[in-house]
């Protein structure tokens, strides 16, 4: 018969005193600081053009990992709701998981592909025309909602303008 063997208790620490629970916090802030500037991250999961963006940018790195952090916030009361059944919240929860993963996919291939941006969405994508496209009478054949560099508009927005 195999003996049985007791398990392992676990020491509990002792609980610290406010000066020492600070001191330690300080210590942890001044090798946290030490660690950034001896061995900075190098981000190898991210495109470099999204790390080549400055801050100020739309699409920075920050503001769609600071995005990316809101949103799966968001989700745990979206899941709750769509336990109790609420209307509308499958939709929503699915649209939220689906912007993380446009959000994901974007800081790994340095392509957006999502038709809004932004925090909660609220922004629209303005789509560039790189390579002109031509119908057998020789016409330029465009759509409505995207920026053509030869007129400098976006096509078919200008009466939305004024």
């Amino acid at each position: 018969m195999a003996t049985q063997t007791k398990p392992k208790t676990r020491r509990r620490r002792k609980p610290m005193s406010e000066e020492q629970r600070a001191a330690a916090a300080e210590r942890l802030k001044m090798a946290r600081e030490k660690r950034a500037k001896t061995n900075p991250p190098t981000y190898k999961n991210v495109h470099p053009d999204v790390l080549a963006k400055p801050d100020d940018d739309p699409l920075s790195f920050a503001k769609v990992k600071s995005w990316i952090k809101a949103n799966k916030e968001k989700l745990p009361a979206l899941r709750q709701q769509v336990r109790q059944g609420v209307k509308g919240s499958i939709s929503e929860e699915c649209v939220i998981k689906s912007y993380i993963a446009y959000m994901e996919a974007y800081l790994k291939n340095g392509d957006w592909i999502a038709d809004y941006y932004g925090e909660n969405m609220e922004k629209r994508m303005v789509r560039t025309c790189v390579a002109m496209a031509y119908d057998k009478d020789g016409n330029p054949k465009r759509d409505r909602g995207t920026y053509y560099p030869d007129l400098g508009i976006v096509w078919g927005m200008e009466d939305d303008i004024s």
